[in-house]
């Protein structure tokens, strides 16, 4: 194939996205502002390798992705985390994010819907996360790999929407809401009618920058428009009524287990945040060593919430396989039981005690 000949197909990819984005915006999306990657894992760090600079910061949620923080930190970026609200429902806390942004913030990212916590944000939130970058000067990078892969009363609303507010970088792949993990292809869209991107050459710096980067197979890429076009929506109604299911029975199971909290149920994604009361448990001190012991006496293994920023939480997945999560949910529990607290006071006292950890 000749120079043209790729050029044009390539093109063709780039439209099939675009097209597919466009579906749920007032405005249409260019080939031209798309980009294919390996995965969204090189999309988020294309796009934080091309917004560092000396000096500056980015700023990230806690909880949130660790493959993300390690990008910002790989070029040289300073991370400064703000928190997301379990009380309402993981929102970002705003006030937090203009105390703490200056003129050296380059980039605010948000993940939606929500890994870890499982939020799903509504349209107002995410209008007001849109006006507070615009006030502060900073681009969003919106991680939206699980993009429309809800389960709760709030649908899924893309940050591109608010695009005519503030630029918006837009991060996805095919690996979720398709379940094809391991084909890896990715892509980094550029959401921006105004066009303040291209007048600060951030497209143009993509671009380079893609050059020298390993690209998506070329069969993967060439499967992408049939992907995007073809897929039914019952395809799609399958899959949230599977993950739906493993929901409510992991929300259920975990509420019977005293020292686990579950602040917010979770309405996206495949995870769930999980508080851990240690008041309420023997010979733990906190949540490694929880993780540790159960992956040595149960052969279970749950994510430390240290890890993804929240000491004393746990991440969990019910992304798995109906009768392995029930079994899972069964080790949980026995676990949670064999290190239980053995009181010997009388009366309320070691109810009073979870009663003020839980407030």
């Amino acid at each position: 194939m000749n120079f043209f000949g790729h050029t044009f197909l390539l093109r063709y990819f780039y439209s099939a996205v675009a097209d597919y984005l466009s579906r749920d915006l007032p405005y249409r999306l260019s080939p031209d502002d798309v980009y294919l990657t390996l995965g969204c894992n090189q999309a988020a760090e294309i796009t934080i390798e091309v917004l560092a600079r000396p000096g500056a910061n980015i700023l990230l949620p806690r909880p949130g992705y660790p493959d993300i923080e390690a990008y910002a930190i790989f070029n040289k970026l300073e991370i400064r985390q703000f928190d997301l609200l379990p009380e309402r429902g993981w929102e970002v806390d705003l006030d937090t994010i203009e105390a703490m942004s200056d003129e050296n913030t380059v980039a605010m990212v948000i993940i939606n819907p929500g890994n870890p916590s499982g939020c799903v944000y509504t349209y107002n939130h995410l209008n007001k996360i849109a006006e507070t970058a615009r006030k502060l000067g900073i681009v969003v990078i919106a991680d939206e790999v699980y993009g429309h892969l809800v389960y709760g009363s709030n649908p899924f609303v893309p940050m591109s929407l608010f695009a005519t507010i503030v630029p918006v970088i837009t991060l996805g792949s095919v690996s979720k809401r398709w379940m094809i993990p391991g084909w890896g292809l990715g892509w980094l869209v550029t959401c921006d009618p105004s066009g303040l991107l291209r007048k600060d050459e951030i497209a143009e710096s993509i671009n380079k920058l893609l050059v020298y980067s390993p690209f998506p197979p070329t069969l993967i890429q060439g499967a992408i428009p049939q992907i995007l076009e073809k897929t039914t929506q019952d395809f799609f109604s399958k899959t949230i009524n599977i993950l739906r299911k493993n929901l409510e029975i992991c929300y259920d199971k975990l509420k019977e287990i005293p020292c686990i909290i579950i602040p917010q149920k979770p309405e996206g994604a495949f995870f769930a945040m999980v508080k851990l009361n240690l008041l309420l448990l023997e010979d733990i001190e906190d949540d490694m060593e929880f993780c540790l012991k159960l992956a040595k006496e149960e052969s279970l293994i749950i994510l430390p919430g240290v890890t993804v920023g929240l000491k004393n939480w746990l991440r969990m997945t019910f992304a798995v396989e109906y009768s392995s999560l029930e079994d899972g949910l069964g080790r949980l529990k026995s676990f949670c039981q064999r290190h239980a607290k053995k009181y010997t006071l009388t009366g309320s006292t070691a109810v009073d005690q979870q009663i003020h950890v839980e407030h």
